[in-house]
């Protein structure tokens, strides 16, 4: 196991120690004092969110296991890139590779899963949660409200926004003495921290974001968020496997932490509680990685987002069919 990739498992087993992680890293500093978590930090990876099957009761992969995943990868996707036959009445598919930005590596931890816990690395989604999710699915031809709120451009949410997908894993961290801002490549949402806060607004107040409380627990940036309106999701690309579609509720609870652990990595985690719609809390975990040569463009939603017409116009033109008009 390399060096760097055994030093960050460490952290991850050692619920990220003060002591293990100062004798390797001096985290810099702004001139305010506060640990400094500025640039352009990425996620593009092929490393699911949830543990497949296959690696049950498995925490982290071997070289070798990341080796042949990273290249049977590789490998698939060229494949499905050089053959590409649209048959009559057949799906078109979508983007080749070229226009996509995926990631072709698996996370730099290793780990097999972006959630790490519970211990089977799977989110504790209740059944009514996964019903809802299939009756949505089930009816996008029928009203655009049973598309998922990144495909109708609103947003992704907190956690979600920290979720890497297909394109546009890019995240910008400003911080100013009073703030801490997060400028999302994806649907280019803008979401600012306010560090002078100690209070969340009140509960009649619901947003989709939620309203978020922030601290400092020694280098660690924690952000505690709640206050979320009833009408968004976790995850919202094929990306989040089963987890793409399920709802939150109002009583989502989100408790994010922002820890440096070296010149080119943050490690972020997100705890999630939402009795409503899961059986237990369950915790994201993952580096973000710095690239400072990483341009951020403008990610024109609405602005080309024809997909939500044409999928009711289709229905439309189902039921015309199936009417015999």
């Amino acid at each position: 196991m390399c060096k760097f990739r055994h030093f960050v498992t460490l952290a991850f087993a050692f619920s990220f120690s003060t002591s293990i992680l100062a004798q390797d890293y001096i985290v810099p500093r702004l001139a305010n004092g506060q640990p400094d978590l500025q640039g352009v930090w990425t996620n593009d990876t092929i490393t699911p969110i949830e543990r497949p099957a296959t690696l049950a009761g498995r925490e982290f992969l071997s070289d070798d296991e990341i080796a042949t995943m990273e290249r049977n990868t590789a490998e698939r996707r060229e494949r499905a890139d050089n053959n590409i036959v649209v048959e009559a009445g057949g799906s078109i598919g979508g983007y080749n590779q070229i226009w996509l930005d995926s990631g072709d590596t698996v996370l730099s931890t290793g780990q097999t899963s972006m959630i790490v816990d519970p211990p089977n690395g799977r989110a504790p989604i209740r059944e009514s949660a996964l019903a809802t999710r299939d009756f949505y699915f089930a009816n996008v031809e029928n009203h655009y409200i049973y598309h998922t709120v990144w495909d109708r451009c609103i947003t992704r949410g907190v956690p979600g926004s920290m979720l890497p997908a297909g394109y546009n894993n890019a995240y910008r961290f400003i911080q100013t003495d009073d703030t801490f801002t997060i400028v999302y490549e994806m649907i280019h949402d803008v979401r600012t921290i306010d560090l002078k806060k100690t209070e969340h607004l009140d509960d009649k107040i619901k947003l989709w974001m939620g309203d978020s409380v922030a601290r400092w627990d020694g280098d660690t940036l924690v952000v505690e968020t709640r206050n979320f309106n009833d009408r968004g999701m976790i995850a919202n690309s094929t990306a989040g496997g089963r987890l793409k579609g399920v709802p939150v509720s109002d009583q989502l609870h989100v408790v994010e932490r922002f820890t440096r652990i070296s010149e080119g990595t943050i490690i972020w985690e997100a705890h999630v509680t939402d009795p409503v719609n899961f059986s237990s809390s369950f915790t994201f975990s993952m580096p973000l990685t710095y690239d400072e040569e990483y341009v951020m463009y403008e990610y024109a939603c609405h602005e080309g987002n024809y997909a939500i017409s044409n999928i009711l116009s289709a229905g439309r033109a189902r039921e015309r069919e199936q009417a015999g008009r």
